[in-house]
């Protein structure tokens, strides 16, 4: 069955998300920061592509002024100093809310397809890589790709590799099936818009019988001084990013007649029964927030073993569960969507601990 991409929906939908975003945010502020790009909204993955349009449109500058004619920038220290001058200016990020808009809406857009269909967006940006330099392009961008990166993060550097663009498609269509049943929920990634706004993934699509397998489916077609904003996103700072500064408030998580439990699922009874019990040092007394109560190494832990290493995925589970009015609703929500989708072991050890911390939370 063919799937209609229904584009003027996608094209709505990032306008209404932005304005959304960008009316929160400049309520009391002029300009934007790159620092404030990194954590404005749940989603990871659309910070990171407005940065890398940041990056591309900096990188065109920089060409801009060594294609002057007059002056010789193959000199070393012209490279040095311009290198200095164009790093500093990097870090001194500074949009105002009419040119951001637009910015963030290119990004929601591009996130939403790198969602649905990673293949066509990953060779797309092969097209994007300068002739003979696809290796370099690449290595150069990884920090920017959030979802699906194992689709295109084993082509950097690959010895032997052919050189054509052609080959490189090749491979990312063929790594997509050996790799498909481990990439993340297509409705997992774009639940992470939802704290802005709801995304239909049915009215985008345009297809009432299309299973989820299909959606995700490709289609035919084939601050040190010294360096520079871009430079320094690297893994570790993404991964204690700073809160989002656009205050959301999330849709409150909806009860649901529940189904007899089966042996697979977790108990709230076992829960309380458990966790009651216990008098280990910092298992007594509420805690505030998950979203904001986590330690830098059960958050690291949690992402690592629970979100399949996707800090987007881990930031939107703890919202949602934050948004639960009850213990019973917070495990409610675990049972029916991350232990099914993420495959939890209920007796595992991470998630005993993520339980622990859901309890307190809700302890009364």
């Amino acid at each position: 069955m063919t799937t209609q991409i229904n584009s003027k929906y996608l094209e709505n939908y990032a306008k209404a998300y932005s304005e959304t975003v960008c009316e929160r945010f400049f309520t009391d502020r002029q300009f934007i920061s790159g620092q404030d790009i990194v954590g404005l909204t749940s989603s990871v993955q659309v910070n990171f592509f407005v940065i890398k349009h940041l990056f591309e449109l900096w990188q065109k500058e920089l060409q801009k002024l060594k294609s002057n004619p007059y002056f010789d920038y193959r000199d070393i220290s012209v490279h040095e100093a311009l290198t200095q001058f164009m790093n500093v200016l990097s870090r001194r990020i500074r949009v105002e809310k009419g040119n951001f808009q637009p910015l963030l809406e290119e990004a929601v857009k591009r996130a939403v397809e790198l969602a649905t269909d990673p293949v066509s967006y990953y060779q797309s940006e092969i097209d994007q890589a300068p002739a003979k330099q696809i290796n370099e392009y690449l290595r150069e961008n990884k920090k920017y790709y959030k979802w699906h990166a194992q689709l295109i993060n084993f082509l950097i550097d690959k010895a032997g590799f052919g050189q054509e663009a052609s080959d490189y498609k090749k491979a990312i269509a063929a790594n997509y099936q050996a790799v498909k049943d481990q990439l993340e929920s297509v409705n997992l990634l774009l639940a992470t818009l939802g704290d802005v706004k709801a995304f239909d993934l049915d009215a985008y699509l345009q297809n009432d019988s299309q299973t989820e397998a299909e959606a995700v489916a490709p289609s035919p077609k084939t601050e040190e001084e010294s360096a520079s904003f871009f430079e320094n996103l690297e893994e570790e700072e993404v991964k204690e990013a700073p809160q989002a500064k656009v205050e959301t408030t999330p849709e409150p998580v909806a009860s649901t007649p529940k189904s007899p439990s089966t042996s697979g699922s977790i108990q709230v009874r076992q829960v309380r029964a458990r966790f009651s019990a216990e008098s280990y040092k910092g298992m007594k007394g509420i805690i505030g927030e998950l979203s904001e109560s986590l330690a830098i190494n059960q958050r690291f832990m949690f992402r690592k073993e629970l979100f399949e290493g996707n800090d987007d995925l881990l930031t939107h589970a703890l919202k949602s569960l934050d948004a639960c009015d009850s213990l019973e609703d917070a495990i409610e929500l675990i049972n029916n969507r991350y232990l099914p989708e993420l495959g939890w072991e209920p007796n595992s050890e991470p998630v005993d601990e993520f339980l622990s911390l859901v309890y307190r939370r809700f302890l009364d």
